[in-house]
């Protein structure tokens, strides 16, 4: 169950969330209907044989909000509205407009939506009370904003906004590759990427290369900023970090995991309990080091 990605939100740190548990049923997932498109909602962290709708450690809490999606292919829809205007068209001798048309698509796709396959969605998240932010393992900030939006309709009011960097985070990011220091703990990876500032300037993507080596320098030299980069934690997790403050291909290392290889446990849930502890420990200590190294702004 480890994260992948971190998409961060900041919420304030006094926020009460001692009665989220009791109001997660009321936002449980619900099958998707015959003419539905999509149904969205809480489900058990620890999978469908458990109940309990989010799982709690300490001041850390693992939710999981699921969905079901009708996969209704729009070259499906097009080819069955095309058949009908044609049998139309044929029968009466007539150009249909686009308001016809516009009419029978709206009835195709009420006709083939229950006869469409449905696709099980879930996106993990993490809160953590202590540094009042939310982490949603998934890249895609529009995802995230879902979930996050289904913590809101779940309390009726959730304060969540983007982290709000004080300092440049292409500044940041460049001047760590430029020589600057790193902050404590963390070591460059192999990858990164360096754009041009210039409106549609020149991309550049580079893996498995030694960051701080001559062919870097050139491109820092002809003026081009760090845009993403891969960084290592204390050998216990290495990502990539986003100028927009996303974490992509994060992955726990042999020093951080090493201690659940040592341990046998009785259940499968309690590996994932032991799981979610060591992580929620990690992502405490990842995220401290991004507040600090960017100057994020805390949310009243």
């Amino acid at each position: 169950m480890f994260f992948r990605n971190l998409t961060f939100f900041r919420f304030p740190t006094t926020l009460d969330l001692t009665h989220l548990e009791t109001h997660l049923p009321e936002c449980a997932l619900k099958p998707v209907g015959g003419l539905e498109l999509f149904s969205r909602g809480f489900v058990a962290p620890f999978g469908r044989d458990a109940e309990a709708l989010l799982h709690r450690v300490g001041d850390c809490i693992w939710l999981t909000c699921g969905g079901e999606e009708r996969l209704l292919p729009a070259s499906v829809v097009h080819e069955e509205v095309a058949k009908k205007v044609d049998a139309i068209e044929q029968r009466e001798g007539r150009t249909l407009g686009g308001r016809a048309r516009k009419k029978i698509k709206e009835e195709v796709i009420v006709d083939l939506l229950p006869r469409a396959f449905v696709k099980p969605l879930r996106t993990d998240a993490y809160l953590d009370l202590e540094h009042g932010f939310i982490a949603v393992d998934t890249s895609s900030r529009k995802q995230a904003e879902n979930v996050v939006g289904e913590v809101r309709r779940a309390l009726g009011s959730f304060p969540a906004l983007p982290p709000n960097p004080e300092t440049s985070p292409r500044g940041v990011l460049t001047g760590w590759i430029a020589g600057d220091p790193l902050p404590e703990g963390v070591a460059l990876g192999d990858e990164c990427e360096l754009k041009d500032p210039a409106d549609r300037g020149a991309v550049v993507k580079c893996q498995r290369q030694e960051l701080q080596g001559e062919e870097i320098a050139k491109h820092l030299e002809s003026g081009k900023q760090v845009t993403r980069l891969a960084l290592i934690f204390d050998d216990h997790v290495s990502f990539v970090l986003g100028e927009d403050l996303t974490v992509r291909k994060l992955k726990f290392l042999d020093g951080a995991v090493d201690q659940l290889e040592n341990t046998e446990r009785e259940s499968i849930h309690a590996e994932l309990d032991a799981r979610f502890a060591l992580m929620s420990a990690e992502l405490k200590r990842v995220f401290a080091m991004v507040e600090k190294a960017f100057k994020l702004s805390a949310v009243q």
